[in-house]
Parts: C-alpha cells; structure tokens; sequence
C-alpha cells in the first residue's frame, strides 16, 4: 500500500465526521421530536401516547403511519396564542439583531484598527463575560436595572432624570439584556472579516479620490458582508427561541415563543404540542440559513 494511500484513509474518515456528528445530534433528536409532534395528549409519564412504537414491528409501524395526523401543527395556525408568540419572536430577534449589529460593527472596526499588539487585548476584553455564568450575568441585570438600582441612581446623580424610572418588566429592559448577552456574537465575526481586508484596497479608493466615507460604503462594507452574515445569524437564531431573558426582565404581557415551548412542555405538559411548535421554530429558521449559504456561494462565485 502506498504512503498517499494510507494518509488518505485519516483524511476520509476525518470527512465524515462532521456528517457523523449531524446525524447524532441533529437528525436523531429531531426524530424523536418530531414523532413526538404526531403523538396524542395524555395524562401517562411520559404525557403523550406514541402513534407508533418501534418495539410493535414493522408491520405495526407501517400502519401507523397511514393513521398519522398533523392536528397538533393545525393547532398552530389555529391558535392566536401560538401565532403572536412567533410574530413576537420574529419582531423581537430581528429588532435585537439590527441594535447588536449598529453596536457591533463600529466596535469590531475599531478592534480591527488598532495596533496589532492590541488586538488580542481588546478581543479578550470582548471574551471575558463568558467567563460568568449567563445566568448570573442576567440576575445582575435584574439588579441594575430595579426601582432603586445602579441605573437609576446614576440617572438620579447626574440629574438626567426627577424620579426612578421603571426598567424592569418592559421591553426595554429586555433589549438591554439581549444586546448585553450577544454583542460578543456579532463583534467576533465582524472583527475577524475586518482585520482581513487588505488595506491597499483603501489607499485604491483614495488615490481615486473617493472621500473616507465613501471609501468605507464602496469598499470596506461590502467585503465586509460575510462578517455581517455570520454574526447576524449567531444572534438572530438563538435570540428567536431566547427564554430566560425575556422571562426575567420583560413584562408578562406577551411571550416569546421560548417561554411559550416552556408553558406546554413544563405547566402544561403538553408534549405533542409543544414538540410541534418546536418544528415549526426549525422550519422558521430554515429561510435565514438558505439566504446566507446562497449569500456565500455568490461570493465565493465571484471572488473565483
């Protein structure tokens, strides 16, 4: 056997694990929610009742599959709980998203500016609040953000405001709790497209006499796009399906549908529905990920 032979054989195993790793943690989970999304409501442990059950045979399970029904995803479209959840979800993730994203890029350009000896201290300074518990980082909030909390009598102090203003359980305090937990999400992708760009392209524009300002829309912008891709989808995707936030610093007026998942599976013990409202929250991120990988092979397209 002949040496290329032989390293060849680490490298197609090694091509294949990551198709491993989707099938075992992607495809089988979402098997068994999806099965449990055509289930039945019931007061049993586990609180649903199968419409198939692999231990039957397969004879069983093909005619159970002629019986299958989707009233539970009907339930969805049906029910304006469900409805506004989502429509809230979507309003409050893309919202978030363009805030990180006017935050983020001045941030991630400036890090890309600096010396390059300072650039690994200001991407540690990006990275420390990983270094505290998401939770407590929120709890935090909660303290900063109450009747006569640090916000408040900084506003008071500086006379910005006569009396206490009211943060908590509001949308605004919410917000602040999102871009909070996810800048370093969209700082990093941008951060890392921005200090590729090669800088001669820049004294291009300007020996063209394109102003500052005009250089950074003509050039900087849009070589920077794929940064901008990435860090949108690593906020608008986990901000879509966020509860904890939401729960602890936004009002009860109208839930996300994180919180929603929550009340099914865990008060209502709703499985079935709650497993049918999880698919539809996958399907509902399924357009974001086309547009971006369509977004890339474009690129990838013109740059070859």
């Amino acid at each position: 056997m002949s040496a290329r032979r032989i390293f060849a054989q680490p490298a197609r195993y090694a091509a294949i694990a990551p198709y491993l790793w989707m099938v075992l943690f992607f495809l089988v989970p979402f098997g068994f929610v999806l099965k449990i999304s055509l289930s039945q409501t019931a007061i049993a442990q586990p609180p649903y009742l199968p419409v198939f059950d692999l231990a039957e045979g397969w004879a069983a399970i093909t005619a159970a599959f002629s019986q299958l029904s989707l009233d539970n995803f009907g339930l969805l479209a049906s029910d304006s709980l469900y409805l506004s959840s989502y429509l809230r979800s979507v309003v409050v993730a893309v919202i978030s998203t363009l805030m990180l994203l006017v935050i983020g890029y001045p941030i991630a350009y400036g890090m890309a500016r600096l010396p390059q000896r300072w650039q690994p201290i200001a991407m540690m300074l990006v990275i420390v609040p990983f270094w505290t518990s998401f939770l407590i980082r929120i709890y935090a909030w909660i303290n900063i953000l109450q009747h006569d909390g640090l916000l408040n009598k900084v506003l008071l102090a500086l006379h910005v405001v006569s009396a206490p203003v009211v943060w908590l359980s509001t949308d605004t305090a919410m917000y602040i709790g999102i871009v909070y937990s996810y800048l370093p999400f969209m700082i990093l992708p941008l951060y890392a497209t921005l200090s590729k760009l090669d800088a001669s392209l820049l004294e291009a524009a300007a020996d063209l006499g394109a102003s500052p300002r005009r250089a950074f829309w003509l050039v900087t912008f849009p070589l920077s796009l794929p940064g901008v891709g990435a860090g949108a989808l690593l906020c608008f995707i986990p901000i879509l399906g966020e509860f904890v936030i939401p729960d602890l610093l936004a009002g009860s007026g109208s839930m996300m549908i994180g919180q929603t998942l929550w009340l099914e599976f865990f008060t209502n013990k709703d499985w079935p529905v709650a497993a049918a409202a999880a698919i539809a929250l996958l399907v509902l991120l399924v357009p974001p990920l086309v547009l971006y990988d369509r977004m890339q092979r474009r690129q990838l397209g013109g740059a070859n």
